[in-house]
């Protein structure tokens, strides 16, 4: 018998679930780290402090724009925690992809721009 042989593993519905939660939880457990760290690395910086204390040097990218990449994370990913498991996996999926995306380009554009 050869067990090197490659079988296909299909995971089941449940591991789909499990894999797709980890990471909505792991996206909402990291979201407030990251912008801490980035306002903390920018505010370290010589423009950031500028900034702060005499306000120039200061960010071009609008504040509404980082407000609503913070909420949109947030939501997207308790609407991944809280949607059916049962149907529309796809849908869980990509609301865990925005999510992520969305607290990746907050990090981004809070250190390029702020």
């Amino acid at each position: 018998m050869n067990t090197t042989t490659p079988q296909q593993v299909t995971p089941t519905q449940r591991q789909k679930d499990r894999f797709i939660t980890g990471w909505a939880v792991a996206g909402l457990l990291a979201l407030l780290p990251i912008v801490v760290l980035c306002w903390i690395v920018v505010l370290s910086g010589e423009r950031g402090s500028r900034c702060l204390e005499y306000g120039e040097q200061c960010s071009t990218i609008p504040g509404y724009a980082l407000y609503d990449a913070f909420w949109l994370a947030l939501f997207a990913g308790l609407a991944a925690l809280v949607w059916p498991r049962a149907r529309w996996t796809y849908a869980r999926l990509w609301a865990v992809f925005v999510q992520w995306a969305a607290q990746l380009t907050l990090g981004a554009m809070i250190l390029s721009g702020a």
